[in-house]
């Protein structure tokens, strides 16, 4: 394959395959869910090294853990092994369960989807590289060090590699890397700009789990595409320290929610009045903690999906709160008030030439509609690209204004767009308003 990992077509298609299940009212794939538990596989104690390989990005209309790409927080992101079956390269239905348990990777059914890597850069490969079945990795060669090794960069987990390859079976510590994330990768404070692709060959990478970087705000919460009152399915974002399971408030009780499938950020829940569209929900994360002590996320199936979700992903705004001792009564339908907000800018990656900001906008003590985000440049930057928003410029002023799913934000609630840009980024200050 020429060094190159390819996503299969299998994995492609599973998030349409749940979105089309969900759509014949998601008898099949209820049958197929996870409960919600204690991790399966143990995370390493230790920097572990293994082959790192590329692939162009999510499939459609989700990557492995259940988002669309457009809703990552970061386009920095890596795919884990489902399967550690050295020799074996068979298909096993996923979710593994039973006797397959044993082989399972460092994907672990999806439990270690949306934590946060450090990945470092180790030796390159003089040989062939290419995963073949049953053949060594780097054939007639050898591993060197170059002026690469020790770069470094932060990504996300957001998928899964289970092909029938060397990389994805015979490696447990394989990561599978976003394309565009190689010359990111930065040594010294500066990025690589030019390890792919004369430089790659499928190289070696020293890897860890670390807590989110910078975290702020609180989770973000949406409805998948084909989602009603009777196959309520929501995916979990923004998170702290991962998701190991969700829980739900239905008849006056807390219920652990389903995993839908393998997919490790999507669960399905059910109503506070089972067969309504008001739900309640607490998440726990990668070490079964109810997150921010327990706190209480209350939302309802939004009007814009009608009798279900036509969308992808359809966000929600929520309101926080203690956990409940009886069902709660249905808020009130009328809009929230509007309230101020604020934004912060990190730079996240810089290269030669270039550079990558992720900007959070909070909402004030009151919820918000919509927000308006504007800075101006101070050293001639230019934007190249932005996701999760929208932009207009004007000489070196930027402003950029919520899409559709990330304008409504809770009191004190987060939501992160990102962007990309040419020149040497400096310090800029950052107002932010709301309708």
């Amino acid at each position: 394959m020429n060094g190159r990992h390819r996503k299969s077509s299998l994995l492609k298609v599973r998030g349409g395959i749940a979105m089309a299940i969900a759509l014949c009212a998601g008898i099949a794939l209820v049958m197929s869910q996870l409960p919600s538990g204690a991790q399966a596989v143990a995370d390493p104690t230790a920097p572990v090294t293994g082959n790192a390989t590329y692939f162009d990005g999510l499939g459609s209309p989700y990557g492995g853990c259940g988002l669309p790409q457009a809703q990552l927080e970061s386009q920095n992101f890596v795919a884990l092994n489902v399967y550690d079956t050295p020799g074996d390269y068979s298909f096993y239905p996923r979710p593994l369960t039973g006797a397959d348990l044993a082989k399972m990777g460092m994907w672990n059914n999806g439990l270690n989807c949306g934590r946060w890597v450090q990945v470092n850069v180790g030796d390159y490969c003089t040989g062939v590289n290419d995963g073949a079945p049953n053949q060594a990795f780097c054939r007639n060669g050898s591993w060197v060090g170059d002026q690469y090794n020790g770069a470094v960069l932060t990504m996300l987990v957001a998928d899964s590699c289970g092909d029938a390859n060397g990389w994805c079976r015979d490696d447990p510590y394989h990561l599978d890397l976003a394309k565009d994330s190689l010359n990111r990768f930065a040594k010294d404070g500066t990025a690589v700009g030019d390890m792919y692709p004369n430089h790659w060959n499928n190289r070696h990478v020293s890897w860890s789990f670390i807590p989110t970087p910078n975290y702020s705000g609180d989770i973000q919460i949406g409805f998948l595409q084909g989602a009603q009152v009777y196959w309520p399915a929501i995916a979990v974002s923004h998170l702290a320290n991962g998701i190991h399971g969700v829980e739900y408030f239905s008849n006056g009780t807390w219920q652990a929610a389903k995993m839908n499938s393998d997919m490790g950020q999507s669960y399905i829940l059910n109503g506070v009045t089972p067969g309504t569209g008001q739900f309640q929900i607490r998440v726990r994360d990668v070490n079964d903690q109810l997150i921010n002590n327990g706190r209480v996320y209350s939302f309802a199936l939004p009007a814009a999906c009608g009798s279900n979700c036509g969308q992808a992903y359809t966000a929600v705004t929520y309101t926080t709160g203690s956990a409940p001792t009886t069902a709660p009564t249905t808020p009130p339908t009328t809009a929230p008030p509007a309230g101020a907000c604020s934004a912060t800018s990190t730079v996240s990656g810089s290269w030669s030439g270039g550079f990558q900001a992720t900007v959070t906008v909070t909402a004030g003590n009151a919820p918000i509609n919509g927000w308006t985000a504007g800075w101006t440049f101070t050293n001639g930057e230019l934007i190249s690209q932005l996701w999760n928003g929208t932009y207009t410029t004007s000489g070196s002023t930027v402003t950029a204004h919520n899409v559709a799913w990330n304008g409504s934000l809770a009191a004190n609630a987060s939501t992160t767009f990102g962007y990309t840009g040419s020149g040497t980024p400096k310090p800029v200050t950052l107002t932010c308003t709301s309708p």
